[in-house]
């Protein structure tokens, strides 16, 4: 029991004598019964609420808060499959609950503005795709890579229109291209007109969120765009679009789990314990693609079975980063610095967070 509610029961009772024995001898019988009701419910009341644990809401997501003051800030986005499915399971907040620690979930469009929320310090963790974490680190935000996941290069490409005519990425010089800014599908096209002999400069660059894009797409106000999954295939179904390349041989798209610096130096304990569940539902998610398609249709609008499509061309799995995960993000930068998408060198092996054995 607390001790200020206990305290001011005690209080409340004892004024509350004090005032019947006064009543009582005034023989005031009516205002007496109703003053002595009100005491009593109002004693019960405090009681309870003095025997009550306190709950902190975070707006989405709720847990009970005991002695640990410990906030666990993850940002997600719907098309970010395990992170969505961890909040869904709530398998995070269980953990968490043994500790008394509080769990809060944060959505965001695409990577980069969750990378500028883990900046401000709104966030502790989030995943993002290969580009983000490069223009984050470039922009001096205060992060490190904890971990990877291999995802694939059929899980993102660039499309065109059914009835295009451009028939390979060559043709798109002079042409405007939509993707996100920062985004892996940004990568992606760097790459696709590198090996075209096309420079970045070549085409006119329409830096839209997905939502965007596929309006712009499917309007024409762009001729190509270079998107990933589940847009890639949502797009593919809903237009018949067509490929012109799609990521093989050209980049990884590999996705990242990413901390902000000051959560891993401070908590790293619970930086391991949010891994150890991401690995969880990871685990879960590679051999259950349709029942993950089904949790994701609701939240993204797009049908199961497309969804389904676009869980069976990519892979799972939560990952250190090796020295050549680290030799291949490093060239993303390099790629980037060289066009002038990032204004400085950058070292990917300096924020690689480093466990204590």
């Amino acid at each position: 029991m607390k001790f200020f509610p206990t305290r001011l029961l005690s209080i409340v009772m004892s004024a509350a004598g004090t005032i019947i024995t006064f009543l009582k001898k005034f023989k005031q019988q009516k205002i007496y019964t109703f003053f002595l009701m009100f005491t009593v419910g109002l004693g019960l009341t405090l009681a309870v609420f003095a025997c009550s644990p306190t709950t902190s809401n975070s707006g989405t997501t709720q847990t009970t808060q005991t002695t640990n003051n410990t906030v666990v800030r993850i940002g997600y986005q719907k098309a970010s499959t395990i992170l969505y499915a961890l909040k869904a399971n709530a398998n995070l907040e269980k953990v968490f609950a043994a500790s008394g620690a509080l769990v809060t979930w944060s959505e965001f469009p695409a990577g980069p503005p969750m990378l500028e929320a883990l900046n401000a310090g709104s966030i502790d963790f989030g995943y993002t795709g290969e580009s983000p974490p490069i223009f984050a680190q470039a922009g001096g935000i205060p992060l490190v890579y904890v971990a990877y996941d291999p995802w694939s290069p059929k899980a993102e490409a660039i499309l065109v229109p059914k009835d295009s005519p451009i028939k390979n990425v060559a043709e798109l010089k002079g042409k405007r291209v939509a993707f996100a800014k920062g985004s892996n599908a940004n990568y992606l096209l760097v790459k696709a007109l590198e090996k075209a002999g096309l420079k970045y400069s070549d085409i006119q660059p329409k830096t839209l969120a997905p939502a965007d894009a596929r309006g712009a797409f499917e309007s024409k106000n762009v001729e190509a765009w270079a998107i990933w999954d589940p847009y890639l295939a949502a797009a593919e179904a809903a237009t018949n679009a067509r490929t012109l390349t799609d990521g093989t041989g050209l980049a990884p798209n590999r996705g990242y789990y990413l901390a902000a610096k000051s959560f891993a130096d401070k908590k790293p304990d619970a930086l391991k314990t949010i891994l150890d569940e991401v690995k969880k539902t990871s685990d879960w998610a590679k051999s259950n693609s349709s029942d993950v398609a089904k949790l994701l249709s609701p939240a993204l609008g797009i049908d199961a079975p497309v969804l389904e499509i676009a869980e069976k061309r990519r892979e799972y799995d939560v990952l250190p980063l090796t020295d050549e995960v680290i030799s291949k993000q490093q060239e993303v930068a390099d790629t980037f610095y060289k066009i002038k998408l990032i204004p400085k060198e950058i070292k990917v092996k300096e924020i690689v967070w480093q466990t204590k054995k």
